[in-house]
């Protein structure tokens, strides 16, 4: 659970930014759980401040361990905003895809001998905690590729 470990590792302000980028109509991504936990109606929830409805989503995130979910949170963010991180990936490590969407994750699989030089490219046009939070999803989507959890786990900012 690739996903939850860098979830833990993330501050609260970064994981605000994250879920604060993905909001849509003043609603977080997660603020219905959020207005069931807080037993809010959901119409309601937009009163409090992102940051707090941030950290209780977090906090719902973890409890949960529900690494889906938070696999689709980062997803999303990477995908809305920093979409040629992953297509500069996919394409360096030979994945096929539509604009960084894979068909058959089964069959397309990063070539582990493509991973580090790849990752030294993101690292060279993108920011370093992005190239993380994308590295513990590759690490979450391709175990069989363990080139891309040792790129992930080697991370500065990587949960330790």
């Amino acid at each position: 659970m690739q996903v939850i470990a860098q979830l833990k590792g993330l501050d609260d302000e970064r994981f605000t930014k994250i879920y604060e980028s993905l909001a849509q109509d003043g609603y977080g991504p997660l603020d219905s759980e959020v207005a069931k936990a807080l037993k809010f109606r959901p119409h309601a929830i937009k009163k409090l401040p992102m940051q707090q409805r941030a950290r209780r989503a977090k906090i719902i995130l973890l409890n949960s361990g529900n690494a889906e979910l938070c696999y689709e949170l980062f997803g999303g963010y990477l995908m809305r905003h920093h979409k040629e991180l992953i297509t500069t990936f996919l394409d360096e490590t030979g994945v096929e895809h539509e604009d960084g969407m894979i068909e058959n994750t089964d069959s397309a699989t990063p070539a582990g001998d493509k991973v580090a030089a790849a990752v030294a490219k993101l690292d060279e046009e993108h920011d370093a905690g992005d190239v993380t939070l994308y590295l513990s999803l590759a690490a979450e989507q391709w175990p069989g590729v363990p080139e891309v959890e040792t790129a992930w786990k080697l991370r500065p900012d990587a949960p330790g």
